[in-house]
């Protein structure tokens, strides 16, 4: 396979707004030998890409300075220790930077064919939230059929992703959208609730749904004052998984709040986990979660999808707040 020596990829030439992404030409990258090299078809965006296009998510050591955090497209070499997946195979990818280009090196390890029917397009807005979900939701929270998950942020690539798996899973499904819109749109894929956050109190509308006991699972992306209304909001024994802070990173709470319904209030970040643990997640969701894809034919709302080059118009739109779904960067 003819492989060339540059690629176009898409750069930070300097932090701030959407306009200081850029399309250059950078060399392919070496693979070391548990990494595989993918022909990027697209490549999903996510909040973190913005975050570090404005300067406040640097990556981590070692990783690409190119945006991208998760991938979709064909294998075209292997690094001198890797049996699978085999040359030519179509994947979707976890990474920790790099995406926003025509080609990535990604840890083998970290690497799970496309599911089901769905289009390298489409699994190219897998990895980086349904990784989040899964570890969040299922591994680290438990959720079991049957109880209630409250998701912030519904209409977003990550409340999407847990609205289908969790409904998937057979639980219960409450959410907060900033629109009437967007709340139709999130019981149109399978929430049982969907409460309007500027017009709702949602501690309240979450006790209504759930006859006054609470959510058992809140998976939380605004912190700040949030995560006392979630601990008002969960049920006894329950679970609150806080993996951002677009509210602001400080909250006050009562402890004895915390205490009295024995609850557990933890938080993650995916981006700095070891290449070891996101393989672990990975043969967890190959496990566990990948047949549903097959079984159920799940799939992922796509809001928009634009060309590489036009990274900034993609950002535009994320920043806005106008969307419901991901958005990805066709390559």
């Amino acid at each position: 396979m003819n492989i060339p020596t540059l690629m176009t990829a898409i750069e930070i030439a300097r932090p701030g707004p959407p306009e200081g992404l850029r399309a250059v030409q950078r060399p392919v990258p070496e693979v070391g030998a548990h990494e595989v090299l993918i022909r990027v078809a697209a490549a999903g965006v996510n909040r973190p890409d913005l975050m570090q296009r404005q300067g406040h998510y640097p990556p981590p050591p070692g990783a690409s300075d190119i945006p991208g955090l998760e991938v979709a497209g064909e294998v075209v070499r292997l690094g001198a220790a890797v049996q699978t997946p085999a040359l030519g195979s179509r994947v979707c990818a976890l990474v920790a930077g790099g995406g926003y280009a025509e080609y990535v090196a990604a840890p083998a390890t970290q690497c799970l064919p496309v599911p089901g029917k769905l289009s390298l397009e489409e699994a190219g807005a897998l990895p980086e939230t349904v990784f989040t979900v899964y570890y969040n939701v299922f591994e680290r929270s438990r959720l079991q059929p049957g109880e209630w998950l409250l998701v912030h942020g519904g209409s977003s690539g990550i409340g999407v992703t847990a609205i289908v798996l969790a409904k998937a899973h057979g639980a219960r499904v409450i959410v907060t959208a900033g629109s009437a819109e967007k709340c139709t749109a999130c019981r149109e894929l399978g929430a049982d609730g969907a409460i309007e956050y500027t017009r709702e109190d949602f501690v309240a509308a979450t006790l209504a749904a759930t006859g006054g006991r609470g959510a058992d699972v809140i998976l939380d992306m605004v912190g700040a004052d949030y995560v006392a209304r979630d601990i008002a909001a969960a049920a006894p024994e329950g679970r609150i998984a806080v993996i951002a802070t677009q509210r602001g990173r400080e909250a006050k709470i009562d402890l004895r709040d915390l205490m009295i319904k024995r609850l557990m209030l933890g938080g993650s970040t995916l981006r700095p986990l070891s290449v070891q643990a996101k393989g672990r997640l990975a043969a967890g969701l190959r496990e566990k979660i990948w047949p549903l894809f097959e079984s159920k034919s799940l799939r992922l709302p796509i809001h928009a999808a634009f060309p590489l080059t036009e990274a900034a118009r993609a950002h535009a739109l994320m920043e806005s707040g106008g969307h419901i779904g991901k958005i990805v960067l066709r390559v």
